[in-house]
């Protein structure tokens, strides 16, 4: 159900939207903990989708323990790591085309699978759970050369303040760089009750000591000085190709790469992805 909430683009009027408007708001009213603890359920319990492209021969499955529970991780190659993060309800295999590429290039692709995806523990996803995630899967290796994020995984990677990414080259795919806008509107554009959906925030910011809205990726891609290429989708119908066209224009270290046709998901094994990798390594190593 969290998939249709945040994957909810529609502005139109729906009769459905407004039954479930009245509904929340009319249970966090009458039932207010019970009405939380259904939304936390509802709103942070990502789909756990099965596998997208099938699993190279040679990738070695591992595990890696976080905050959020045992992570599983693929790995493939020898090399400096590029790490991969996928986005929300996605898993590590959106990325097996893209680690083969990255093996032959001398590389090592380390994905893995965030928390409450894939075959990660873990019941919930959100944003500090994606920054401990990946804070764990930085302390596992060594000799990190960079990081290739998308979607959600984007956000949560330039939110990352581990000293093994403060100078390395980043790969954004379909990236969400206006996090706060794109979260809250996606929620009010669902027709769920937006005071219980700041319950259920206020709860994590407690828990974490997280404010949200301390969340900037924009701005925080900013600071960054190494190289970034971003490649987006001009009709992605999730994450807005013009904020990642704004920052390529505001940014002098940020290179905008524009598809056509590959929407929000095909994108991560298009051709564009392959070469701007390749661009970015030639970059690293001039």
């Amino acid at each position: 159900m969290s998939e249709k909430i945040y994957f909810n683009t529609s502005n139109k009027f729906s009769f459905k939207r407004s039954l479930i408007n009245i509904s929340t708001r009319l249970h966090h009213t009458i039932a207010p903990k019970h009405a939380e603890k259904t939304a936390r359920s509802l709103l942070l319990t990502p789909v756990r989708t099965q596998p997208k492209n099938s699993q190279p021969h040679e990738v070695i499955k591992g595990s890696v323990a976080s905050k959020e529970g045992n992570l599983t991780t693929y790995s493939l190659g020898a090399g400096p790591v590029w790490v991969l993060t996928h986005g929300w309800s996605g898993t590590a295999s959106q990325y097996f085309p893209l680690m083969e590429h990255i093996a032959s290039r001398g590389y090592t692709a380390l994905a893995y699978d965030h928390p409450g995806h894939g075959e990660s523990e873990g019941v919930y996803g959100h944003i500090p759970a994606f920054v401990a995630g990946l804070e764990a899967i930085l302390d596992s290796v060594d000799d990190v050369a960079g990081l290739v994020g998308h979607s959600m995984g984007t956000a949560s990677a330039i939110e990352c303040h581990h000293a093994k990414l403060a100078d390395k080259p980043l790969l954004l795919i379909a990236p969400v760089l206006d996090y706060l806008d794109n979260l809250f509107s996606s929620v009010a554009r669902s027709g769920y009750s937006m005071r219980l959906f700041n319950a259920v925030v206020k709860e994590l910011e407690d828990h974490y000591r997280y404010p949200i809205q301390s969340v900037d990726p924009y701005n925080k891609l900013k600071l960054r000085q190494s190289p970034t290429i971003i490649v987006h989708d001009e009709a992605d119908k999730f994450t807005k190709y013009s904020v990642s066209q704004r920052a390529a224009q505001e940014m002098e270290n940020v290179t905008l790469v524009t598809t056509h046709g590959q929407g929000h998901g095909r994108v991560m094994k298009c051709d564009q992805v392959m070469d701007s990798f390749d661009k970015l390594i030639d970059k690293s190593n001039s």
